[in-house]
Order: structure tokens, then sequence, then C-alpha cells
């Protein structure tokens, strides 16, 4: 009987602020704030060879802030967020390095970014969209992406005062965009972008980071004590992060748990035809649902892109180039993609968004801007995303139709049976 209560309190504490929280219909504005060479930008024509932005920086010397500078004011601008907010866009993931907050003059790295990001979030609240604000690049790279800002060596664990330096970072993130002049925009702070599980990293480290992180914040919140605090899955299951809310004593709402999804990058899916994808994406609900009904789970990061050719008979067939008469790729350019193509495209956008609203708290498209699938903008105005984004040209295709396709979706009755099901112990003990 104690052990029934104390199961029923637990799971009351985790969903006491369940409500009606709105779903995010989000686009990351990548490339941008940190610099990725694969997304664009003519910056990169004055250093050819630079691969990131910390090799942009040292390449152009005294010559990087103008050149910075002129790149933060052409790549996204206010039009841009019009745009996206005309495309029933919601929200914007906004990353930005640590070297914008704390600089340090051993690194060559140019600061100035923090203005472009108050612009921004200026821009987001006259259009009507909220702004997560992402920590992608921390000191020494927790990743050794270049969407750290320094591609190569992890030494974010490694080199112990890293992490306090992050953690003085996100501090002083928390108490400006807590102020009561943001709290109707800036929605959430996410740790860090992305921190791989594997070596030099250690997961545990990664989950006390976040514990000592998430206190850190918390103390440091003025106006605005709502300020959601997300979480990446550092590319662990979901499940692995469940007790959280528990450990953590939070209420609903107040952590985020962020999945990147992508199905390229992996052999997992270079071998996928066009079901084989489809399922893939439907097969994501399984995962999502689950975290979702403890804590507002997201697809912070994902895209249409994919490795595939559709053949003249309808087939579509992994491959990145195709040699038969009529046979296109994802991989040509998407404004010239036949029938068969967009309407597979169409397909899998759909399943994606029907998973990520239907079974978690949101998404947010990667990115605003890029070369082919990878482009939202682009996407829309091709049609492989729809418009409204809430409409179906495909329904259903994962076993379920949103419960309302015309306005905001929640989640609400989706959680509440999961946690039926996590308190009868269908979904393992908490």
């Amino acid at each position: 009987m104690k052990t029934s209560l104390l199961l029923v309190s637990v799971v009351s504490l985790l969903v006491a602020h369940i409500g009606a929280q709105d779903t995010i219909r989000g686009v990351n504005v990548g490339g941008w704030l940190i610099l990725e060479k694969w997304l664009g930008g003519d910056i990169w024509d004055s250093a050819p060879d630079a691969v990131d932005e910390w090799t942009v920086c040292e390449s152009l010397g005294d010559n990087a802030t103008s050149a910075m500078q002129t790149h933060w004011s052409t790549f996204f601008t206010q039009d841009t967020v019009n745009q996206l907010a005309s495309y029933g866009i919601n929200a914007l993931r906004i990353p930005i390095g640590y070297w914008s907050i704390i600089s340090n003059s051993s690194e060559p790295y140019v600061t100035g970014a923090m203005d472009y990001l108050d612009q921004a979030i200026g821009w987001a609240n006259t259009a009507g969209l909220k702004v997560w604000v992402d920590l992608h690049g921390v000191p020494g790279s927790q990743n050794g992406y270049d969407n750290s800002g320094h591609e190569g060596s992890v030494s974010w664990q490694t080199y112990t005062p890293n992490q306090q330096l992050t953690l003085e970072v996100l501090q002083i993130l928390a108490a400006k965009y807590s102020l009561s002049i943001y709290s109707d925009t800036v929605v959430a702070l996410e740790l860090v972008n992305e921190p791989i599980s594997w070596t030099p990293n250690d997961i545990n480290i990664t989950r006390q980071f976040y514990l000592n992180a998430y206190a850190a914040v918390q103390l440091a919140l003025t106006d605005n004590k709502d300020l959601q605090i997300i979480m990446h899955d550092s590319f662990e299951d979901l499940s692995y992060w469940s007790d959280l809310p528990v450990t953590l004593l939070a209420q609903y709402g107040q952590i985020g748990l962020d999945t990147h999804i992508y199905q390229v990058f992996t052999s997992d899916y270079e071998n996928l035809d066009g079901d084989g994808h489809l399922e893939a994406a439907c097969a994501f609900q399984d995962t999502i649902g689950p975290s979702n009904a403890l804590l507002s789970t997201y697809a912070g990061e994902w895209s249409a892109a994919l490795d595939v050719c559709a053949y003249v008979n309808g087939t579509i067939l992994p491959g990145e180039y195709c040699s038969e008469d009529g046979c296109q790729c994802t991989s040509d350019d998407p404004s010239t993609w036949n029938v068969t193509l967009l309407d597979y495209m169409r397909r899998f956008v759909e399943a994606q968004m029907d998973v990520f609203e239907g079974n978690g708290t949101g998404y947010f498209y990667w990115s605003h801007t890029g070369p082919g699938a990878w482009n939202f903008i682009s996407g829309v105005e091709q049609g492989w995303i729809p418009q409204p984004l809430t409409d179906r040209k495909f329904p259903g295709q994962c076993g379920f139709t949103l419960p309302d396709v015309t306005g905001t979706i929640t989640s609400k009755r989706l959680r509440r049976s999961y946690q039926r099901r996590v308190m009868r112990g269908q979904l393992g003990s908490l």
C-alpha cells in the first residue's frame, strides 16, 4: 500500500503541470551565430580552407570581426523571421557559442553575436514566435564537430575547468533571458548541444553535469522561473533519462529532453528503401511517446534529408545516383524533382511531423536554409513540406491521425495514456 501511494505521488509530481502545452513547430537557425560551412554563407569565400568558426577567425585575423558582422547581418534577417512565421513556424532554436558570452583572448573567436541574438529575439517577438537559446558550442568542444565551433579534439570533460566555465556561461544566459522583458519570447535554454556519450566523454560525467547545470540555472533565474531547461539525449536511448524528473524533483514542463533524428549519417539507414524509411520514421513514436509522458520530449533537430532514388515504375530505392532514364534522386536539385519524388518526400516529412506532434511536444527542423532537403524554406516553396504545416496529403501513415489538424495540437491524451501504463508497470518501474 505504501509503495502504491509513493508511485502515485511520484507520477502526480511528474504531471502536475501537464496541461495544454502547445506543440512546437519550429526551425533551427543553423550556420548563423555559429558557422557551419556546409550550410553556406559568403563568408566562406574569404576563408576557403577553413572548416569551422575557429579556423575562419584564425584565417581572417584582423579582418575577422568585420567579416563576421557582415555575415551576422545578412545570413538571417527580420525578413527571414517573417517568412518563417508566414509558413506557420511558431518557434526558433538559435545556436550560440560560449565565446560569444565569455571571451578568451587566447582563442581566435570574435565577439558580437549576442547583439544579433537579441535582435533576433526582438524580431521573433514582433512576429509572435518563441525562442530557444541553444548553447551549441562549449569550452573544449563537446563533440569535435564543426557545429561546436572547433572541429577536431574533444576536451570538454577531460580538462576540468571547461565544465565550470560552461556553468558560468549558462548562468549568464539564464539570468539575462529570464528577465521579464524576454519572458514572452524566450521559453527555453538548452544546456549543451550534442555532447557525445563515447570516449573521451563519459556519459556519467555528462549526466552529473546536467544535474549541476539544472541547479545552477535554477539559481540564476530572475523573473521568469518557468524558463524550460533543455537537455540533449547525448545520443543515448531516451529511456536512459526517464528518471530525471524524479531525480531533480521537477514538475512536468520544467525540463525538456532534446533528441536529434536524422535518417542519414549512419549505416542503419543507408540500405532502406522508401517504405523502410517511412517505417523507421513511424517507429520513433515507440520511444518518443513514453519519454514525453514523463518529461517534455522534442525532436530538436530533424530533416527530410535522405539518400534515395525514385524510379519510373514508382519504386523508391536506396542510392545517391541512378542512370535509368526518368529516375531522380534526392541528391538532385529539389527544384527539379518529379511528382513521384516530391510525393514521396512529402510522405516522409508528414510521417515525421505526425510522430513528433502526436507523441512528443514538437520539433525544430534543421535548418531554415541549407543544401537540398535540409532547407525548410525551399521545402515549403517546392511543396514537400505541407502548407499549412498541419495539412496532410497522406494522413494516418503511422497508425493514427492527429486529434486536431487545424489548430494547436497537444499530446495530452497520449501522455496520460502512457502515464497510466507507467503506473500499471507496463513501461518499467520509475
